[in-house]
Parts: structure tokens; sequence; C-alpha cells
């Protein structure tokens, strides 16, 4: 094995087009925070702090549904063919945003989209998690978090290109009836179907997952895939693990008291524990409410799309360092430094905002948390969650882990405006301080290192008996 000469080519053709649900996943959840001041006004609904909410968290919904089909789907039809219509749901949702007239049809594109998110954050990390050697697991999982941070980093640039400029003496409005107000909100969801309809097609050019086809007992085609990733040597190896960890049974139906064992449950639950904790972290605020958050450190609205930009930048280049370290330094070692770094910073900026500082202290201590972040829990745990459930488990069990994920992501999103209101800034940020040192005392307590083992040695370390 040690020996093995990967197809690095092909592992990057499929890691990348396969990440593409990632990149639309960034980009359609931070699309919305640039066009949110113009739309609000549009819909009438910026003096309405409870539909800015449902207009900001409606995605999460979809989001969920689409957590819990994709284990459903990637069971039974495996990981490619539901990324292919998760596809078509970005391309309907990016055009029907952009297109309607009325909040309601806005909100059922919005969920639509979400469905998209749900499927593609499960299935597009699974994906390149099976097809990955174990080597180099962690760094091409790694990429789909690339790609998240792209797509996200593209659609702030996109909203700042597409967005005129805006006077600081501008009143609501003017801005209602300028072009940003009446037509560049819908072309900042509209540019989203360029790379949607590019992952439509991709897909269509990947293999099955071998995991999976060795799940339903396509042994030979499982070989023939393994086989371009590292040879004849790699693949029948591969293939003799994957059939040592499936039992003879394994294309019965899955029992959800399986779940309930002792030796799956408590994989489950450090699933379930890391990827809510990856949201309640609080990070994704700053990028679904950074009007409200550059606005309380003094900054405009048209300084307020330059500094998203300056955060996506940031957020883009320590997640090339995540990459270069996941492998090296380990999964554990980056997640403990994330969940304690972020809790230094949140008290810090917490501090800030409650002494009123303003302008660029609040912007660095902004890009400091998003640079501790980028480099830690955005992708790790993505990492830790595609790798760390049992082969025959492994759709279900990483459905359960995206499904409380999103649920989690909804609370935080929902409760922004109402925290931020009755706590202020300062008082919210400390709550988010607080959950990170929770976060950082149960993976120093659970949290097992998976860093160079394969899928059938994490699964097989994991599920023998204590």
């Amino acid at each position: 094995m040690e020996n093995t000469k990967f197809n690095f080519k092909y592992l990057i053709f499929l890691a990348l087009a396969s990440a593409m649900g990632g990149f639309l996943f960034g980009y359609d959840w931070v699309v919305i925070g640039g066009a949110k001041p113009f739309y609000e006004l549009y819909f009438n609904i910026s003096e309405l702090p409870t539909l800015q909410g449902w207009a900001m968290s409606s995605a999460l919904i979809g989001c969920i549904l689409g957590a819990v089909l994709s284990g459903i789907v990637a069971d039974r039809f495996g990981r490619k063919n539901p990324l292919i219509f998760s596809a078509v749901l970005f391309t309907l949702s990016a055009f029907g945003t952009g297109y309607v007239d009325n909040f309601t049809p806005f909100i059922i594109f919005r969920l639509i989209g979400g469905v998209g998110i749900g499927l593609a954050s499960t299935l597009s990390p699974m994906y390149i998690a099976e097809i990955a050697p174990a080597k180099y697991r962690g760094q091409f999982v790694a990429i789909n978090q690339l790609t998240i941070v792209i797509g996200i980093l593209a659609a702030q640039i996109a909203n700042l290109f597409i967005a005129d400029a805006i006077p600081d003496t501008s009143t609501p409005a003017a801005i209602l009836s300028s072009w940003n107000g009446q037509t560049g909100w819908r072309w900042m969801f509209w540019a989203e179907l360029i790379p949607a309809l590019a992952f439509f097609l991709l897909m269509f050019l990947v293999p099955k997952s071998p995991r999976f086809l060795g799940k339903i007992a396509h042994y030979d085609a499982a070989e023939k895939v393994l086989k371009r990733v590292g040879g004849e040597m790699y693949a029948k190896e591969q293939l003799e693990s994957i059939k040592m960890t499936l039992s003879k049974g394994d294309q019965r139906k899955i029992s959800f008291s399986e779940f309930k064992s002792s030796k799956v449950k408590p994989i489950l639950i450090i699933g379930i524990v890391l990827a809510v904790f990856q949201q309640w972290c609080g990070i994704n605020i700053i990028f679904n409410y950074a009007d409200e958050i550059f606005t309380a450190a003094g900054y405009s609205v048209g300084d307020m799309l330059f500094n998203i930009v300056i955060t996506g930048s940031v957020n883009l280049l320590f997640t090339f360092i995540a990459m270069r370290t996941v492998d090296s330094w380990g999964r554990r070692k980056l997640m403990l430094f994330g969940s304690i770094g972020l809790a230094v910073v949140y008290a810090i900026l917490g501090a800030a905002y409650y002494f009123q500082f303003t302008g660029w202290p609040v912007l660095l201590l902004v890009i400091v948390a998003i640079a501790i972040y980028a480099m830690s829990l955005a992708p790790i745990t993505w990492v830790v969650l595609s790798e760390i459930f049992p082969n025959r488990l492994r759709g279900i069990a990483m459905s359960i882990a995206t499904f409380a994920l999103w649920i989690a992501c909804f609370i935080l999103t929902f409760t922004f405006p109402i925290l931020n209101d009755k706590l202020g800034s300062y008082g919210t940020f400390w709550v988010y301080s607080l959950i990170c040192v929770a976060g950082y005392l149960f993976i120093k307590a659970k949290l097992p290192e998976t860093k160079g083992k394969s899928l059938e040695e994490i699964e097989l370390e994991l599920t023998k008996e204590k």
C-alpha cells in the first residue's frame, strides 16, 4: 500500500466534480446575505424581524428535508444519482428566486434550493471519502469544504460587482427605486445558474462509489473503479476490506434499531454533537447577518459588501491551510484548536461591542474568527462525519448527523435577531463563546483520531467491544 501509485488526476477530477455540490451549497447559502438589504425593501419586510428571520432561515427547512432524504436515497440509489438530482434543484431555485415578484414564491424557491443543499452537504463529502485513499482522504474530503468556501467567496464577489454603488446618504426609498432594489438582487441569484448547470453535466462523468457498489454486491464494478484509482493490487486489497466489514445480509433493509446498539450509538452521538457544534459555534451568523454585524460596528451598506469579500478571502486562504494540515496534524488536534480559539475570540469580540469599539478592531476580530473556523471546525467536521460511520450504515448515519446540523443551523439563524435584540451584540457573542468552551470539552473527551486509517480500519476500531 505504501508503494501504491495513485491516479491523482483522476481522483482530483472526481473530487472536484462531486464537490461542485459544495460550491453550490456555499453560493446558495451566502448569496442571500448580499441581496438581503434589497429584497427586504422590495418585499416590504425591512421592519418585520420575524419575516426577515424567515427569509434568511427558510432554506434551512429545505436543508433539513434534504438531509432526511439523503440517507434514504443514498442507501437505495447511491451517491451519484441523488447528487444529479440536487443539481436540478439548485438550477430551479436559482432561476425561481430571482424571477418572482412576491414573498411567498420567493420562500418556496428558497426551500427548493435548501433541499439541494441538504442533499449535497451530505452526499458530496460522503462520495469523496468513499473513493479517496486513506492516506490522503482528509485532504480530498477537505476539497469539498474548499469548494464551499469558493462558492461563498464567489457569491460575495458577485454581490459586490452586481450591486451599484450606494451613496451613504441614500434613504430606503431611494435604494428600493434603484437598480439594486428592483433588479440587481435578482441577478445575484441568477448568477448561480452557471455552476448549477456545470454540476449537473459533470456528475454524469463520475462513477458510482466503490463502497456503495460493494454494499449492493456489485464487486466487479467496485473493483474496476478502485483499479483506476490505485491499480490492480490496491483494488484487490480494498475490495477485500470492504467485503470484510459488510455482512452477508447487507442487502437487507437497514433497521433503525441498529443505531441503538452499543457499538453504533456512541459513534452516532459523536457525529450528531460535532454536527450541531459546527453550527452553534456561531460563525455562520457572520455570513448570514453581515449587514447587522458590520452596521453595529459603524460600517455603511457599501462598506459592508466590501468587508464581506474580505472575510470570504480569509475563509478561502485558511481552508487551504486546513487541507495542508488535516492529514499531518490530525482531525482531533485541529478541532480542539478551533473550538478554544473561537471561544477566546468571541469573548474579546463581545467585549469590543460592549465597550462600543467600532471600525477596524471589530473587522479584525471577525477576520481572526473566520480564519480559525476555516482551518478547523469548518472542514474537519465534514471529514470526521464522512469517515467515522460503518460502511453499511454510512448513508443513514451521515443523514442523521447532517439532519442534526441543519436543525442546529436553523435554530442559530432564526434566533440570532432575537438574541441580538435581547442580549445585544456583546451578549450574543459571549453566549457563542460559552458554547465553544463546551465543544472543546466534548471533543477532548470523546473524539478519537482517525488520520491515516482506511474507512474499514476506522470502523473496526470504533465498533470493537470496549
